[in-house]
């Protein structure tokens, strides 16, 4: 924990960024070095290194040195923490999706239990079409 809390960016703050997303895909089966990374981005060899440093430090990429270079690799183990945060959240996409499959299997004209009905405009409303 005190790991965590001494970090400069967490894992929220380090995949928010698309380009380190595709970053964490690059490594994720690969060690690879700095120039071997940096030629598969469309920016430079220093944007590139500014984005693998936030990532080590939120503690997604290990580095190691090898002779003059260093090369870089995914640690997935900070994921987890993602992991269990998403979870939380899924049982209440579960839940809709549950009643969405009863909403669709029930009757027609049939209210399924749980959903709200969308309420219609008042008449005279400007969603009217002219004419009618």
């Amino acid at each position: 924990m005190a790991e965590a809390a001494s970090a400069k960016h967490d894992v929220f703050q380090a995949i928010a960024d698309p380009t380190r997303r595709e970053l964490l895909k690059l490594l994720s089966g690969q060690e690879l070095p700095l120039k071997d990374i940096s030629s598969r981005f469309p920016i430079s060899r220093t944007a590139v290194s500014k984005h693998l440093r936030i990532l080590a430090e939120a503690g997604l990429v290990r580095e190691r040195k090898v002779g003059r270079e260093t090369r870089y690799r995914l640690d997935a183990d900070p994921l987890l923490e993602l992991k269990r945060w998403l979870a939380y959240y899924e049982r209440f996409w579960e839940n809709k999706l549950s009643l969405l499959k009863h909403y669709v299997e029930s009757e027609p004209g049939a209210e399924p239990a749980g959903l709200r009905p969308v309420p219609t405009p008042p008449s005279g409303s400007a969603s009217e079409t002219p004419g009618e």
